[in-house]
């Protein structure tokens, strides 16, 4: 890992590095290869996750979630979304820019995989504990960089904020890749649930508030 990265809140200006940068961590992650397929090789493939990951990227201005990328040298190489527990309400004007981007996402991918995304949903956040946990939505490092210490990183800053918000009561998340719970493991996680979706399995973890 470079000694002259930064870690920093992604804006609007950041949007296609961090599609261009998910899209190519996740190529071979199980749950976007069950309801996407091959994006290396299918090019429909490509455009759905991509407009999945520009999804994510929208929703997190307008809800209680922040973007956060590492960057080396002006380019960003590891990002994560995180969703914040919250004693607001989301704004009227949001909840309406969310349901015009959930009829856009339709026009843009096939009721059978929003039907699916929407199915892991509500498997994943089920799984979470009811107290008010922050939610780590997705964090992805470019493949190039991978092994380098870059989602440590971004790991230990998310962690750091967790245990400095007055109103959380941890981190939870889920993974669908077995060898990550080893890891995750090492930064204080607990595998809490197991379910399935289509024979597919997927983890819950938790990691309470230190």
């Amino acid at each position: 890992m470079s000694t002259s990265y930064r870690i920093a809140k992604l804006g609007k200006p950041d949007k296609a590095s961090f599609v261009s940068l998910m899209c190519s961590a996740f190529a071979q992650d199980p749950i976007f290869l069950h309801i996407f397929g091959h994006s290396e090789f299918n090019e429909k493939a490509r455009r759905h996750t991509a407009h999945f990951i520009s999804f994510l990227f929208d929703k997190s201005a307008w809800l209680h979630e922040e973007i956060w990328g590492y960057f080396e040298n002006g380019k960003l190489l590891g990002a994560y979304v995180i969703e914040k527990p919250t004693t607001t309400k989301i704004r009227r004007m949001s909840i309406l820019r969310l349901v015009g981007k959930l009829i856009t996402l339709t026009y843009r991918l096939p009721i059978r995989k929003i039907r699916q995304l929407n199915e892991y949903m509500q498997v994943t956040r089920s799984m979470a504990p009811n107290t008010a946990p922050h939610y780590l939505i997705i964090i992805g490092v470019a493949p190039e960089a991978q092994g380098k210490g870059i989602g440590k990183a971004l790991l230990q800053h998310l962690l750091h904020d967790v245990d400095s918000c007055p109103i959380s009561h941890g981190v939870a998340l889920d993974t669908e890749n077995f060898q990550n719970i080893a890891i995750y493991e090492k930064f204080g996680f607990t595998l809490i649930e197991e379910a399935c979706i289509d024979h597919l399995p997927i983890y819950g973890m938790f990691r309470p508030k230190q």
